[in-house]
């Protein structure tokens, strides 16, 4: 049985969440005002702007995502293992 007192992960950095927060606004944030892309020249490919620039932020924002979610596993995992590490410790003395 396990102990309720005992951590299961280790004091969290703030940086690498702010970082995602900011990647994942971005992606959400710029693809929502219209106004800034509501407009049919330049064409691509006989394609009006406003489709292609849409379009464009399909993998921006998959990339942003990825990212994001690299960081936040990355964090996650040093905080699991520094209470790993402690719990070992603790335990070898």
């Amino acid at each position: 049985m396990s102990t309720p007192d005992l951590p299961t992960r280790g004091p969290a950095r703030p940086g690498p969440y702010i970082v995602a927060g900011v990647l994942l606004a971005i992606a959400i944030l710029v693809p929502l005002f219209v106004p800034a892309y509501s407009i049919d020249q330049p064409r691509f490919a006989g394609m009006p702007f406003f489709y292609w620039y849409q379009m464009l932020w399909v993998p921006i924002t998959a990339g942003m995502v990825g990212i994001s979610y690299r960081l936040v596993t990355k964090e996650d995992r040093r905080r699991r293992e520094a209470v790993r590490g402690a719990r070992t410790e603790g335990v070898e003395q």
